[in-house]
């Protein structure tokens, strides 16, 4: 039986928009303890789908048909004082970054507290009480410390599991988890995931989850929904969706997915590899700690040691991975490589020299050969400066005439696949793919000998991915460059690397060809976060169809 009925529903863009409407012509319905995946690109609506149901829509987006059926009333026609009864009692959502849904001035268990008391359930030292089942019952250690926390103190994961918590509070006939793993390690993913099945098996809730993982509804859905431009092109069951679609546009976000199977191959070891030449890079023991105070006046220092001699080499046109959930120290190995970090103790050596115990002009001149893409291209881009100005400043500083660095810049552009028009505008008005184009041009621009991606497509839709992981790889050859390639999916590891470095609590647990720690993993680790990829059996299912398939047509 269904809980909710959306029909038709169409949402207007202001005037001045891309497109006429946010969603047109909508229509689903969710029944009790069934999970509806809606997946779609960016700008696709399935978030304003879910937001329109909330009565979270932005300012200039307006409802102009349609209606959204619950409990026999239409939630499109409430005002603000009946949603705030429906909200989190009835209907309660989960949003992608819980460090900025969460404030981050109170503490964790008063704001499970506070949705309680903006329901005026409970008294207050039930409310207390309550707040810490919740951190216990989504799986927190220590709950009780945890709930005196600050969002800051806590991981992703954790900072989640506690927006878990405050949405399930009053135990809602609906919950709406909008992208709620899209910037978690694999094995938190997978926990986050487990969590939320268990919650919808337990209460009976129906769930409404917005991803654009495929990986992550062939685990999770009972029926699928595909968007594209505001509308619905496909639907059905799993099973019929995923492993039958019919529109080019599922078909194409399927065939975007990185495959396991697509492990870059290699027939010699990399010891044999070492012996037929000289590496570009070169880390030896390389150590970084970070120490704070515990607090107070006399508190004592925490010491944190989040790299510990760690060691690798990288050749000329050669791609290493460095893989592992957060926290591994992977991150901190990029950042101590381009002296964004200062590393405690060991060497960096490019080309023979330490860069590692190199200051002043040295540093700065060594900097212009080994470049960093970051997570967030819109955070890492002056968001007041627009994109001429982004790929110039740096050559303008190392002294190169202004008219030769624009011509540079339309050079980069170029080459990243985007027009010389993009020059005269800002970041925020490109898409995610696009404003990460530009951060490969940036990092481009000094034409350097090693590129060190951190993080670099983990927030980006399936497709972009796919776009600039086809990139990168084009520019890996094209420029022979090398390059280090920052990630917690293994998929996408298993997509643009050569040889992979698997990080644990700031040591390396395994190391070798991508083809063969990705399938034929040494360490109990690293089976652990290959066991945790999502969507692994409907790969597998998709794999056996097209033997079959095979089979048949040699048969004939």
């Amino acid at each position: 039986m269904s809980i909710l009925s959306i029909n038709n529903l169409t949402l207007a863009l202001p005037v001045n928009a891309d497109r006429k409407h946010a969603i047109e012509d909508v229509s689903f319905t969710l029944d009790a303890g069934e999970i509806l995946c809606i997946v779609g690109e960016s700008g696709s609506g399935k978030s304003m789908s879910v937001n329109a149901i909330m009565g979270l829509l932005p300012e200039g987006v307006l409802p102009v048909a349609g209606t959204a059926q619950f409990d026999g009333v239409d939630l499109l026609s409430l005002d603000e004082t009946a949603l705030l009864k429906i909200r989190g009692k009835s209907i309660s959502m989960i949003f992608q970054e819980p460090l900025s849904a969460l404030n981050p001035l109170m503490r964790v268990g008063a704001q499970i507290e506070e949705v309680f008391e903006a329901h005026g359930v409970l008294s207050r030292a039930q409310r207390t009480a309550r707040a810490i089942e919740l951190l216990s019952d989504v799986g927190i250690p220590e709950p009780l410390m945890t709930s005196r926390a600050y969002p800051f103190q806590l991981s992703g994961g954790q900072r989640q599991r506690v927006m878990i918590a405050m949405a399930l509070a009053l135990e809602p006939k609906i919950l709406i988890a909008d992208e709620p793993t899209t910037a978690l390690d694999v094995t938190t993913q997978a926990q986050i995931l487990q969590l939320i099945e268990d919650l919808r098996q337990k209460h009976k809730m129906g769930v409404i989850f917005i991803t654009h993982d495929i990986g992550v509804v062939a685990d999770i859905a009972d029926r699928v929904i595909v968007m594209q431009a505001g509308k619905i092109v496909e639907s059905g069951e799993r099973d019929e969706v995923l492993l039958h679609p019919q529109h080019p546009y599922t078909q194409a976000l399927i065939a975007a997915v990185p495959r396991m199977a697509s492990a870059v191959s290699g027939t010699e070891s990399a010891e044999t590899e070492q012996m037929k030449r000289e590496p570009i890079l070169e880390v030896r023991q390389l150590c970084k700690t970070f120490s704070s105070s515990s607090g107070g006046i006399f508190g004592k220092k925490r010491i944190v040691k989040a790299v510990q001699d760690v060691e690798f080499s990288l050749y000329a046109g050669e791609t290493i991975g460095i893989v592992g959930e957060s926290g591994s120290g992977k991150s901190s190995v990029g950042r101590c490589l381009v002296r964004l970090l200062d590393p405690t103790s060991g060497s960096v050596l490019l080309n023979g020299v330490d860069i590692a115990s190199l200051s002043g002009e040295a540093l700065r001149a060594s900097r212009r050969r080994m470049q960093m893409i970051f997570q967030d291209p819109y955070s890492s881009l002056n968001p007041r400066a627009r994109v001429d100005r982004i790929l110039t400043e740096g050559l303008l500083a190392y002294g190169t005439p202004r008219a030769t660095a624009i011509a540079k810049a339309k050079q980069l552009l170029n080459l990243v696949g985007l027009d010389e028009s993009a020059l005269n505008r800002f970041p925020h008005e490109f898409s995610g793919g696009q404003r990460q184009r530009i951060g490969i041009a940036r990092a481009l621009a000094f034409e350097p000998d090693i590129v060190i991606a951190d993080e670099a497509v983990s927030a980006l839709d399936v497709s972009v991915q796919a776009q600039v992981l086809e990139l990168l790889g084009d520019l890996k050859k094209r420029l022979n460059l090398s390059m280090i390639f920052i990630t917690h999916d293994l998929r996408v590891a298993a997509q643009i690397c050569d040889r992979v470095v698997v990080m644990q609590n700031g040591t390396i647990v395994e190391t070798g060809l991508a083809s063969e720690v990705l399938h034929a993993p040494v360490s109990p680790y690293t089976r652990s976060l290959l066991d945790a990829i999502p969507g692994q059996l409907y790969e597998q299912a998709l794999h056996d169809m097209k033997q079959n398939r095979n089979i048949r047509e040699s048969n004939i």
